[in-house]
């Protein structure tokens, strides 16, 4: 049976290189909270981060956008804009 989810497509800023290690402690929070209270099912950078950005999958559209506009590398910059998408997952 599929499943729809909300996948957020990061695309990285001009100083993604530097500000990460920065702002890696809280983002990690960030996501370990989402992920223990099972909104976050995926999370990570593509090949060539600074280039192709990163991308994480959530349970609803609404963590998704919560998610997204509060994460420590939005905030801050290391994070250039963001996307929300549905997608469906037919594997579910």
């Amino acid at each position: 049976m599929s499943q729809v989810k909300y996948v957020v497509l990061y695309e990285s800023g001009p100083d993604v290189l530097a500000l990460a290690p920065v702002h890696m402690a809280a983002h990690s929070e960030h996501y370990e909270d989402y992920a223990a209270r099972g909104l976050l099912v995926a999370i990570g950078t593509f090949e060539q981060p600074e280039v192709n950005g990163s991308m994480c999958v959530l349970t609803t559209r609404e963590a998704a956008e919560e998610f997204a506009a509060t994460d420590p590398f939005v905030v801050h910059g290391v994070v250039r804009s963001y996307r929300v998408h549905a997608w469906t997952d037919v594997l579910a």
